[in-house]
C-alpha cells in the first residue's frame, strides 16, 4: 500500500513538473485580463485599434503615467480606463468612490475614475504634441467602462456620463454603436476626410511605438502586464536566449510543442528584431531558436511586488517595450 501511494505521489510530481505552471493558474480574472476582453470587445464594436498598458511620460512630473487603454478610429481617440470594481458603489461628494463587497470588513476607497481619466487625456495630448501630433481641440475624450460583473450602485442616477455600467456594457452592440456616438462627437469635428486620414496614421504610428508595459499572452486566452526580466533554465538554453533583448527584440511567439514520454520536451521560438518603420519587420526577418520548454520567463506582474515565473511551454507570445 505504502509502495502505491510514493508511486502515485512520484507521478504526480513528475506530470505536475512537466504539464502545469502554478503562476498561470493564479492568472485568474485578473485585471490584465479583464483589460484585454474589454479591448477585444471594444476594438470590434467601433472597427479601431485598442493600445493597452500604455505607460506615457509625464513632462510635469518626470514620471510616467499609467493608461489603461486609448481606442483609435477614424473619427477620434477615446482613452479608456477599465475598473475591475466590485460589490456597492457610492460616490462621495469629493468625487471619491467607495466600493462595498459586503464580505469586507472595510470598504474600499478609491479617487474618482472620471477625473483621473480627464487627467490623462491631458497627459497623452502633451505626449502626442511632444511627438509632432498636434490634434484638434475635443479629438480626444474620456470614458471608464465598469467591466465587473458584481458590480451594484446604489446611487445610479449620480453616474457620471463618462461611466459605463457593467449592464450597459453587456449591451453595448454594433447595432448599437449609435448609443455612445458621444464618444466621438469632438473628434467628428476634425475637418477634411484628409486631414482625419493624416491625424489617423500619424496617431497609430506613435501609440504603437510608445511606452507601455511588457506583455505575457499565455494559454488558455489569459494576458499578464508587467516588466520581463530574464530567462531561467539549463546553461546551454540562456546562452541561446542572450541576444533577447529589449533593445534588440519587439515580440517572441513560442510553437510547435513536441513531446516524447516524459523526456525534456523543446519548442520552436520565434523572435522579431525592433523595427520602427510603419510596416514593422518583414515575415523573412524573423528569427528561430529551439528551447527547452521547461526554460522559464521570470515577469515582474504590474502591480504585484511578487516576481512569477513562467514555464515557455504555458506561454503564447511576449511582447517587449522599448
Amino acid at each position: 500500500m505504502w509502495a502505491e501511494l510514493i508511486c502515485g505521489l512520484v507521478i504526480y510530481r513528475v506530470v505536475r513538473y512537466f504539464f502545469s505552471d502554478d503562476d498561470v493558474l493564479e492568472v485568474e480574472n485578473t485585471d490584465s485580463g479583464v483589460l484585454f476582453s474589454v479591448a477585444n470587445k471594444i476594438e470590434k464594436l467601433y472597427d479601431g485599434k485598442a493600445y493597452a498598458g500604455l505607460r506615457i511620460p509625464d513632462a510635469d512630473t518626470g514620471s510616467r503615467e499609467d493608461i489603461d487603454m486609448v481606442l483609435v478610429t477614424k473619427g477620434g481617440a477615446v482613452v479608456i480606463s477599465v475598473k475591475n470594481f466590485s460589490g456597492i458603489i457610492s460616490i462621495d461628494a469629493d468625487g471619491s468612490w467607495v466600493c462595498n463587497a459586503g464580505d469586507r470588513h472595510k470598504a474600499e476607497r478609491h479617487p474618482d475614475p472620471v477625473a483621473e481619466a480627464k487627467k490623462r487625456v491631458s497627459i497623452l495630448e502633451s505626449y502626442l504634441e511632444q511627438r509632432g501630433v498636434a490634434l484638434p481641440e475635443g479629438y480626444v475624450s474620456c470614458q471608464v467602462i465598469l467591466a465587473n460583473p458584481k458590480y451594484c450602485s446604489i446611487h445610479s442616477n449620480h453616474i457620471p456620463s463618462e461611466v459605463i455600467t457593467y449592464d450597459q456594457w453587456t449591451q453595448l452592440k454594433p447595432e448599437a454603436k449609435s448609443l455612445f456616438s458621444g464618444w466621438f462627437k469632438g473628434g467628428l469635428r476634425a475637418g477634411k476626410k484628409e486631414m482625419q486620414e493624416s491625424i489617423h496614421q500619424r496617431l497609430n504610428f506613435v501609440l504603437s511605438t510608445a511606452p507601455m508595459w511588457d506583455r505575457l499572452e499565455l494559454k488558455g486566452n489569459k494576458y499578464v502586464l508587467g516588466e520581463f526580466l530574464e530567462f531561467k533554465g539549463k546553461h546551454d538554453d540562456t546562452q541561446a536566449l542572450r541576444n533577447i533583448k529589449r533593445s534588440k527584440v519587439s515580440r517572441l511567439i513560442i510553437q510547435k510543442f513536441s513531446m516524447l514520454g516524459f523526456a525534456p520536451s523543446k519548442v520552436q521560438l520565434l523572435y522579431s528584431p525592433r523595427d520602427y518603420r510603419s510596416d514593422g519587420a518583414s515575415a523573412s526577418e524573423w528569427k528561430e531558436l529551439t528551447i527547452r520548454s521547461s526554460t522559464e520567463v521570470l515577469f515582474q506582474p504590474q502591480n504585484s511586488t511578487k516576481v512569477r515565473k513562467f514555464k515557455l511551454s504555458s506561454i503564447l507570445s511576449m511582447s517587449l517595450s522599448a
